[in-house]
């Protein structure tokens, strides 16, 4: 296209005075330009679009994969160190088995009471309060507490706590209180507790 024709492709066309509503007699030049640069912006805006939507999925894969990979990792840590988690759980559960046997059944509660009187009197104390008291729950364990009230010497008393310490099962001593009592003796009041398994949980 020469200049000539060039410029009758824009004759009459004054870019200041641009409306739309009387494109449809515009000169052919500038319909061209106006079409081109339309087509221009809608296949920008298009790719725009496009570019933008695979990129936000590229970035959600990319952070898949980053969870994934984490997840991988921790899985493969607990496959390599199975046979150590076996070995541990192994050892707390014969753990938990060997703690369950120092625990008294309901049935051998009675024995208990028995042999707490028997380390008492053998230690030259004398027993005028052993009474077990209300069971509480806790956790998995029912806890049974003991209600003991003795009476003898220091040295006497410190005998049975001893003993009492060295039953096979399972007894703990809590709130101890002792007083002066007649003849230079003392009274000890002492609370024991022992627990049984709630095989109910």
């Amino acid at each position: 296209m020469n200049s000539a024709s060039f410029k009758n492709a824009f004759k009459g066309f004054d870019i200041n005075n641009l409306d739309f509503a009387t494109a449809g007699s515009w000169p052919v030049g500038a319909k061209v330009v106006t079409y081109i640069l339309l087509f221009s912006v809608i296949v920008m805006g298009g790719i725009h679009f496009y570019v933008t939507d695979k990129t936000n999925r590229l970035d959600r894969e990319i952070r898949k994969e980053t969870e994934l990979k984490q997840i991988y990792e921790h899985k493969a840590f607990e496959v390599a160190n199975l046979d150590a988690l076996r070995e541990q759980m192994a050892d707390v559960e014969g753990r938990f088995a060997e703690m369950l046997r120092q625990l008294p059944t309901q049935n051998e509660v009675p024995g208990l009471l028995d042999d707490i009187t028997n380390i008492g009197r053998e230690s030259g104390l004398e027993i005028k309060l052993i009474e077990l008291q209300p069971e509480k729950q806790n956790n998995f364990l029912i806890e049974l507490p003991i209600n003991i009230t003795v009476g003898g010497s220091y040295h006497q008393m410190g005998e049975f706590v001893s003993g009492v310490a060295a039953i096979p099962r399972i007894v703990t001593l809590h709130d101890y209180k002792i007083v002066p009592s007649d003849g230079g003796r003392l009274t000890m009041n002492i609370s024991a507790k022992t627990y049984r398994y709630d095989d109910t949980q």
